[in-house]
């Protein structure tokens, strides 16, 4: 018992670390690494289907904004109906809200991942990601032409619940609890699959109850992320979940190593702040080349280094005194 609380006494920790230091940052960097720290969670949660089960999935833009806007549905209502009335919530009311606004952020996204997974998951491939890309388009579009959430306007008055702890605390809890599944019995059943699903499914493992169950948890955990970057921004616009965000999360995993749950989220922080980071050479040279830098960086590391920056071991793993078979993955 007393071995379980350690970790959770330890995120507990980081996230309370990560809140003061977002306090005494100035707010454009505090802001750019909040943002950093929503991206890590996609990334993270994408990570479960395209690494640890080796699905490819191009909508994962879709469960995102399902979560965003379930989340900004259940607070922003409240939070008018106060401000009509001249009361303002408590910060202890209006941190319970917030969290109530997650979980079925999470059911609602999960239920989406339900929905997709059962009929689609049978494919493989290319016909999966096609799949699953038009789903993300679909909710894009169906987003697009309800009014009741803003529409093409968006929607505005999203109550500002998002905070540096919040983000901290899914990022490092999820890590945590997607590292403790990967060594159960279903995490190597999962691992099984994703290298050989034949020989699995000659095991005995069902190969279909497996995969449904991984893209419905990073499903859900994307639905969160959404409720993060809904309560964050204050703001909605069908357009932040479009084609390319999915895209870019996509590469957040590829470019952390397919299987690296910690590689992932440091990959997805890299890629948010490196276009901030290359802002000064507008200044120096009058041009824009962030992205141009940016876009040779990727490629060169792609090619110096196809598995990703960690492959498919964990950031621990690196340290001084770890085997490269430690955990069971290497």
């Amino acid at each position: 018992m007393k071995r379980n609380l350690v970790p959770l006494l330890l995120i507990l920790a980081a996230s309370l670390a990560c809140q003061g230091l977002a306090q005494v940052l100035p707010p454009y960097v505090a802001a750019i690494l909040m943002l950093a720290g929503i991206n890590a969670v996609l990334a993270v949660s994408l990570n479960v289907v395209t690494g640890l089960s080796g699905q490819f999935s191009l909508g994962h833009a879709g469960f995102m904004a399902i979560g965003a806007y379930v989340s900004a549905a259940v607070t922003t209502p409240q939070v008018d109906a106060l401000r009509l009335a001249g009361l303002c919530s408590s910060p202890a009311e209006a941190q319970a809200l917030f969290a109530l606004s997650l979980l079925l952020a999470a059911l609602a996204a999960g239920a989406a991942g339900t929905l997709v997974g059962l009929p689609s998951l049978r494919l493989k491939g290319d016909y999966l990601a096609i799949v699953t890309l038009g789903f993300g388009e679909i909710i894009r579009i169906v987003i697009l032409n309800i009014n009741c959430v803003g529409g093409a306007r968006g929607l505005s008055g999203v109550p500002g619940y998002s905070s540096a702890f919040a983000v901290a605390l899914v990022l490092f809890a999820s890590v945590w609890l997607i590292h403790r599944f990967v060594g159960s019995s279903q995490g190597r059943a999962l691992l099984a699959i994703r290298e050989d699903e034949i020989a699995a499914s000659g095991l005995g493992i069902s190969a279909t109850r497996y995969k449904v169950g991984a893209f419905v948890a990073s499903s859900a955990l994307a639905g969160v992320a959404g409720g993060l970057f809904a309560h964050y921004l204050c703001y909605l616009n069908p357009s932040s979940f479009g084609f390319m965000k999915s895209v870019e999360i996509v590469i957040m995993v590829v470019l952390g190593g397919m299987g690296s749950i910690s590689g992932s989220a440091l990959a997805a922080l890299l890629l948010t702040l490196l276009p901030e980071a290359l802002r000064p050479l507008q200044q120096w040279t009058g041009l824009d080349l962030r992205m141009v830098l940016y876009s040779l960086m990727l490629i060169a590391l792609m090619l110096l280094r196809p598995q990703g920056l960690f492959g498919t071991r964990e950031v621990w793993q690196w340290l001084p005194g770890r085997k490269r078979g430690e955990d069971g993955r290497g």
